[in-house]
């Protein structure tokens, strides 16, 4: 066996696999799609559950892929070990209902000794102990020695889901790595747990129904699912003992090191820190590319975990300042060759990265030292467990993650209260799992539309008509499958053809009317469901509505050329904000529909007016340009090269349809959309924005509207606008600016007599309330309860009378509608003889019910019942005695 590259190991095993007739497919991207059970993808099948589960039909019956995957459930031993990492790639091949064991064992075999040239009497296979099949294939067809073959139990080598579902027995593939990595006992074989003998491939053959009772029948489709870490067989192949010194992951760490300035391998504590940085650092540059933002939720929680985990390591090593951003080209440069959307994102997940990184360093010096303080109070204490609301307080206002806190402690011999913690924590995390939604088998939500023909599907015309005739192939309720449905009621309506367009890629579901020869309905909406179905949402107004029927479907004209133009703006949009904000504006969710386009987009801070006013205005110019809009189906690696736009985290196929606004050097706009367009830019009107805001961290949203919209809004505005000069008893609205102006100055004069007024009104009060002073202990007294006064006047009063006077006490009670505020102030030398305002007010506030407090020579307290203000005052004189002596 050969030294081999991780790249190229990747690059020789999608090749073979496309020798076999495999489809060899892209990685899918990090998010699962239409799985509410993951968090994140975990395995090389995740993505490819709707085919194992029958929800769809797959683009090819055989399928090969190089998958990217996050697991975090053993984070904690993240860089504890040389074993643990939270990143990974899968190599997969896949059958559904074509080959099965024979072809999956000799391909496996084949590939390990005649591409790998692995030496063959160093490998070893088990299979599941009740598998004759299997082992018969290894030894007899495949001519692997009986010595070679381990028959193991269930626990090791059978794969289920859950109680019910498909299911099947394992067969891995073991690597001999020596004498040197065993553990020296005479019986040390397959299944040992120490180093010598090292699984790398797993083969599943999904053969049976598990029942809910606990037996088994034979599966009618018998699939294929295999899985091999790429980290690990790259380590195999270079002779390393871990994923650390595979030379892609190699090169990151020693990028880490050039960066601390210290070698790895010398200290335990500072290579933990350096695996940290180096797993996490792949796992946050993926996430982000993938569209991933950090955030206190989901897999944004996740990325964030990752990132601050890092960071805190990077402390941990000396490392001043940022220095994320640093390891990051490292990390593209190392995977660009197969993932080549880390090189056309870099600048992006640079900001993403750096704005985080940014954030937490900005926090995370508060968060020690509030952490250093409980620990400070823990060892005094002799406490060893920080308790669960400290721990959540720190999660919540200072952004350490549980584990964080939890690792840190760990260091000083301490802990957490986990229970505490996840009490604190259960309302985020009931929200989270409402968010995600149950799930059955594999993820897969079973609907009503899993109850039909997988292999039928709804051909969408839309594109070229607004009217067409189909037949009723399926009705529906939420609950079961109809076969007619009356007037009044509202059911889900599949047919063969339509021209509706079903909701997707942010564009909202066309409306409009359907109509039978026993019926006619109102269509609500348009979803699409399983396996390429189209549902229609229907309100039957006349009649009645039968399966087999032949209905005539017409979309609603005037709603979807609203939503053209919407969308089409939306297009313009993206192009805009791209030029004037950067290049690391990319799509981030969007909802276009009749009345408006609602746009998220990648952006780390608000944006100016000025940014807004040219954004809106190079929408508009290309508008005003009358550009035409082609639509074109093309290969993907085609439409890539054009430099279409994709969405993050959007599942393609191997064809896409690519919308162009202008041509030649007139190109505003490039994506992959499916969406409907205006044929012209022209057609769009006029764009307007009516709001900018953020809605998550990183992210933010655009709302406008086009044609008739812009129309609503000039004539809502002109009507404010005649009726605000009719209030400013202006004739002319043109002159309403300056009608303003003239207000506001008058406005201003009066505020200014006003409060010339109240400062010669506070000056009498002042003198009168000085004129009933009392000797208390060799400081003067005053009280003094003044009607129709707010606070900040009363506070300055009382703070003049303090300025003016060295040796006064003054307590004052104002009331202003049904509030009252009590004000205490103290000149130097009452301070100086043992006034203390704050417990003064305090005491006096205590008389009346309410409470409040501050510095010893000025302080403010709530009064609670109004009607005790004369005892409370009454009381002053004893107070102070209390403290002036």
């Amino acid at each position: 066996m050969e030294w081999t590259s991780l790249n190229d190991l990747r690059e020789s095993y999608l090749k073979f696999f496309e020798s076999k007739n495999c489809l060899r497919h892209k990685s899918y991207p990090l998010v699962p799609q239409n799985d509410n059970s993951l968090l994140l993808i975990v395995a090389g099948m995740a993505p490819l559950k709707p085919y194992f589960t029958g929800q769809e039909v797959p683009p090819r019956t055989r399928m090969t892929t190089c998958q990217k995957c996050i697991r975090t459930g053993d984070i904690e031993n993240v860089g504890k070990t040389a074993r643990h990492g939270t990143y990974f790639e899968m190599l997969g091949n896949f059958s559904f209902g074509d080959y099965f064991k024979d072809e999956a064992i000799a391909w496996a075999w084949e590939y390990v000794t005649e591409v790998l040239k692995l030496p063959k009497d160093r490998l070893y296979i088990s299979v599941y102990e009740d598998d004759d099949e299997a082992e018969k294939i290894w030894h007899e067809k495949v001519g692997v020695p009986m010595d070679h073959i381990f028959r193991m139990g269930k626990e090791d080598n059978f794969w289920e889901a859950g109680t019910d579902g498909p299911c099947g027995p394992c067969s891995e593939i073991y690597f001999d790595r020596g004498e040197e990595y065993g553990c020296g006992k005479p019986d040390c074989t397959v299944g040992c747990d120490c180093d010598r003998y090292m699984e790398f491939w797993n083969l599943v053959f999904t053969q049976f129904e598990r029942h809910e009772d606990g037996t088994y029948t034979p599966l009618k489709q018998k699939n294929i699912d295999t899985g091999m870490g790429l980290e690990r067989l790259a380590a195999l192949m270079q002779g390393v003992d871990s994923i650390f010194d595979v030379d892609t992951v190699k090169a990151i760490r020693d990028k880490v090191c050039e960066i601390a300035g210290c070698e790895y391998g010398k200290e335990y504590k500072k290579d933990v820190s350096i695996r940290v940085i180096t797993d996490h650092i792949r796992s946050v540059t993926f996430l982000a590319s993938d569209g991933v933002l950090p955030s206190n939720e989901g897999r944004g929680y996740v990325m964030r975990r990752l990132l601050r985990r890092a960071v805190r390591h990077g402390k941990l090593l000396g490392i001043n300042g940022m220095f994320l951003k640093d390891i990051v080209k490292t990390v593209v440069d190392c995977n660009k060759c197969e993932y080549n959307e880390l090189e056309e994102k870099y600048d992006y997940i640079v900001k993403v990265l750096t704005t985080e990184e940014k954030n937490f360093n900005a926090t995370i010096d508060r968060g020690m030292k509030i952490l250093d303080d409980y620990i400070q109070e823990m060892n005094a204490s002799g406490k060893t467990v920080l308790d669960g609301e400290s721990c959540f307080k720190l999660s919540d206002t200072y952004g350490f993650p549980i584990d964080l806190t939890r690792e840190i402690l760990e260091e000083k011999g301490l802990s957490v209260d986990e229970d505490g913690y996840n009490v604190c924590m259960d309302k985020q995390r009931e929200t989270a799992r409402t968010a995600r939604g149950g799930s059955k088998y594999m993820g897969a939500d079973e609907t009503v539309f899993h109850h039909m023909d997988k292999t039928f599907s709804t051909t969408f015309t839309g594109y070229e008509t607004l009217d067409g005739e189909s037949e009723i192939k399926y009705l529906a309720t939420d609950d079961e499958l109809i076969e007619n449905a009356g007037v009044g009621s509202e059911v889900y309506m599949v047919c063969g053809e339509t021209p509706f367009y079903a909701e997707s890629g942010g564009q909202v579901g066309d409306k409009g009317v359907i109509s039978t020869a026993s019926g006619k309905g109102e269509v609500l909406d348009v979803q699409k469901v399983v396996a390429g179905k189209f549902a229609h949402k229907v309100k039957i107004t006349e009649g009645a509505l039968s399966v087999g029927q032949k209905v005539r479907l017409q979309v609603d004209k005037k709603n979807r050329d609203d939503i053209m133009r919407n969308h089409s703006a939306a297009h313009l949009l993206q192009a805009a904000l791209r030029e004037v904000l950067g290049d690391h504006v990319h799509q981030a969710g969007q909802l276009v529909d009749a009345e408006r386009v609602r746009f998220d987009f990648s952006h780390f801070s608000a944006m100016t007016d000025e940014e807004k006013l040219r954004v809106e205005s190079l929408v508009n110019a290309n508008i005003l340009k009358g550009l035409d809009v082609e639509v074109k189906e093309m290969p993907i690696k085609e439409a890539e090269k054009l430099g279409a736009m994709a969405l993050f985290g959007e599942k393609y196929g191997e064809t896409v349809r690519v919308v162009t606004m202008g041509d030649g050097e007139q190109i505003a706009s490039r994506e992959f959309c499916g969406g409907t367009h205006v044929d012209n830019t022209s057609r769009i009107g006029l764009f307007k924005i009516i709001s900018e805001a953020s809605v998550a961290s990183g992210v933010r949203r655009i709302e406008g509207v086009t044609g008739r919209g812009v129309l609503k809004i000039v004539a809502e505005h002109s009507e404010k606008i005649k009726k605000a000069a009719a209030i400013l008893k202006t004739a002319n609205p043109f002159e309403l600016v300056k009608r303003c102006a003239a207000v506001m100055q008058e406005v201003k004069d009066l505020e200014k007599e006003r409060d010339e007024l109240q400062s010669s009104i506070n000056s009498m009060r002042s003198k009168t309330i000085l004129e009933s002073t009392v000797d208390v202990n060799g400081v003067k007294v005053a009280t003094a309860m003044l009607s129709n006064i707010k606070p900040d006047s009363l506070k300055k009063m009382a703070e003049d009378i303090r300025s003016r006077f060295d040796e006064v006490v003054v307590v004052i009670a104002g009331v202003s509608g049904d509030k009252a505020n009590l004000v205490a102030a103290a000149g130097k030398e009452a301070v100086s003889k043992g006034a203390h305002c704050g417990k003064i007010v305090g005491r006096v506030a205590a008389v009346t019910g309410g409470k409040g407090g501050g510095k010893p020579d000025c302080a403010m307290a709530g009064v609670g019942d109004r009607f005790k203000i004369d005892e409370a005052l009454a009381q002053v004189n004893d107070i102070v005695s209390e403290f002036v002596k």
